[in-house]
């Protein structure tokens, strides 16, 4: 827990504040949501990329494969691995920040705010990773 005395910044509770606080919250929203974007071009691209290659691999006489049958299907499960653990590393990342700025000494700068800005960010992270670990499991279970 911080306190008062070691911020060395001004924590009065203001207009100006509340706002410099709901700008860094929503800030921390669009970071996570940034994540959330990354993480769905990694999922998304490896899901393509495992689907892509095994169908074509599929028509293609073995004499002109280069590859091992199983290289495309793994790199598009290192990709969506990828996806998946970056999202939960900055999902922890936000909890930790809501978590920090939500205690202490900026308990006076919150308000009324904070329930009401919880649901949105928490809602998608999870979706994506929801739909991370089922392209990883239809990919590693060839579904």
């Amino acid at each position: 827990m911080v306190s008062p005395s070691s911020v060395p910044f001004n924590l009065e509770p203001s207009v100006s504040n509340h706002f410099s606080w709901l700008n860094t919250q929503m800030s921390l929203q669009r970071t996570l949501m940034s994540a959330v974007r990354t993480s769905i071009s990694l999922i998304g691209f490896g899901f393509t990329v495992a689907q892509f290659f095994e169908k074509l691999m599929a028509n293609t006489p073995d004499a002109f494969r280069r590859l091992s049958p199983a290289a495309p299907r793994n790199f598009g499960l290192l990709l969506i691995a990828a996806g998946v653990i970056s999202l939960i590393v900055f999902t922890r990342q936000y909890h930790s920040a809501r978590r920090y700025l939500s205690s202490g000494p900026y308990m006076a700068l919150m308000g009324d705010v904070q329930e009401r800005m919880r649901g949105s960010a928490y809602l998608t992270a999870f979706a994506v990773l929801l739909i991370g670990f089922a392209a990883f499991s239809s990919i590693l279970l060839r579904f």
